[in-house]
């Protein structure tokens, strides 16, 4: 999240940086989330025990391809990148924005920022042999040496899409009695994650986007804005690498071919049993903490 979004109160245009999120452990000590990789190719999405078939959202109503990075020229990191995260992963490089007049960074660190997210298990994803697949590509690019991939672990238990950014900055938000009834009417539903995504805006970063089922033709995802009163969304982005310096054209070909390549095939599903309410003080969500767990039809 930016400190413009904690200004005007909406959501990032792309909820590129609104931060957050860490899976809440049920008493056993495991994710009280389900998911499970996606099914294969071809073959007809179900709800696992149901039978119930399960449509998502594609690109013709999302925002993804819109906001996609200009592959036609070297990718650079841009300012938005090089304030809110290039100090966190590379805060020698000479590119770094260390403040900037009228925003809230310093070195890469902020107020708490409290958003709504949907957390996503780093052990489940990493179940999925098509992620693995992804991931076992992008470190034989030639760009390889550019991600950080020491920030892995180091965020590994917070990864997570937001839902509803900047929520409250400094104090946790109080989240009203009508937005939780309006929330334990929505039933569980299911997200698909699929390729790997670089954005137009917070360029030096890379997600997995985010696809919400379609049910009685609503986009789950943007029931779930309404009941905090946002206005619908179109880009749900799960926050992953992070490139610690510009990229040459090679480089930069490379990553476009990836990104069309994988663009559309499934690496795994999610059911959404819950929603958090997370703060964090920086846009990398290291320190992130989870302030409240929502449940969904409960």
């Amino acid at each position: 999240m930016t400190d413009e979004a904690v200004k005007h109160a909406r959501p990032h245009p792309e909820e590129l940086r609104s931060g957050l999120s860490k899976d809440a452990p049920d008493a056993s000590g495991a994710s009280t989330n389900i998911l499970r990789d996606a099914a294969p190719d071809g073959a007809a999405p179900q709800d696992e025990g149901s039978g119930r078939s399960i449509s998502f959202c594609e690109d013709d109503e999302l925002g993804y391809r819109r906001s996609l990075t200009d592959f036609t020229s070297p990718l650079t990191l841009d300012e938005s990148y090089r304030l809110a995260h290039l100090p966190l992963v590379a805060p020698a490089h000479p590119g770094v924005v260390a403040r900037r007049e009228g925003k809230f960074y310093e070195m890469g660190r902020h107020p708490a920022v409290y958003s709504l997210v949907l957390p996503v298990a780093d052990t489940a994803l990493r179940s999925s042999h098509a992620f693995l697949a992804l991931e076992a590509e992008l470190k034989a690019t030639p760009f390889a040496g550019k991600i950080a991939w020491d920030i892995l672990p180091k965020r590994q238990d917070r990864l997570h899409a937001t839902v509803c950014g900047s929520l409250s900055l400094a104090e946790p938000p109080t989240i009203s009695g009508e937005t939780r009834k309006a929330l334990r009417k929505i039933e569980p539903f299911t997200v698909e994650l699929r390729g790997i995504f670089s954005g137009n805006v917070n360029r030096g970063r890379l997600y997995l986007p985010v696809y919400p089922e379609k049910r009685v033709g609503r986009n789950m995802l943007q029931e779930v804005q309404a009941a905090f009163g946002r206005a619908p969304g179109d880009l749900w982005l799960i926050g992953l690498y992070n490139l610690t310096d510009d990229l040459d054209a090679n480089e930069t070909a490379a990553l476009a071919e990836i990104v069309a390549r994988w663009w559309s095939k499934p690496l795994l599903r999610l059911t959404v049993t819950e929603l958090q309410v997370m703060g964090a003080s920086d846009d990398l969500v290291l320190d992130a903490h989870v302030e409240t767990v929502l449940p969904l039809g409960a």
